[in-house]
């Protein structure tokens, strides 16, 4: 069981904190499946991954519905993670089951912090998540930079 850690986007988007930490967990040699709720938004993060970072960064990834969906790296859907995903990133709302949770080295959970909607979904999460055993963590970019502001252990 992995830990499910909430990040609380005010300055940068979902695309930014992806070509960070997708990299990272690919170095691990877990693949990432990246989980919404509106196919135009994932076309849109699709498209803002391909710009991040140029050859050095380069974030191999694909959109859910094609052939080779089994082997993406890194893998853009609404569905289940067809990619052996060790990591499930959450963005605009996307939920996931205790099942999944409990079956990913990570849970991401990307919510913008300007929006008080998505601000209330994820402290309903939040909530879940520890009640559901779960271990948690909450990383803020409020200050700036990306600072763990708590944290509960999987019971």
């Amino acid at each position: 069981m992995g830990t499910v850690m909430f990040f609380h986007l005010m300055r940068s988007a979902p695309a930014d904190t992806l070509a960070v930490n997708a990299p990272r967990a690919l170095a691990q040699g877990w693949r990432v499946m990246v989980r919404g709720t509106d196919p135009a938004a994932l076309e849109r993060l699709d498209a803002a991954l391909w710009l991040k970072g140029g050859d050095e960064s380069f974030l191999p990834h694909g959109l859910e519905g094609g052939p080779q969906d089994a082997d993406q790296p890194v893998l853009l859907g609404l569905g289940a993670p067809v990619n052996g995903a060790r990591v499930l990133a959450l963005v605009d709302g996307a939920m996931a089951t205790d099942a999944e949770i409990a079956a990913m080295e990570r849970v991401w959970i990307l919510f913008d912090g300007n929006d008080p909607d998505r601000l209330q979904a994820a402290r309903q999460q939040w909530k879940a998540t520890v009640a559901a055993g779960h271990a948690a963590q909450y990383w803020s970019e409020e200050a700036g930079r990306w600072e763990k502001k708590a944290e509960s252990p999987a019971r």
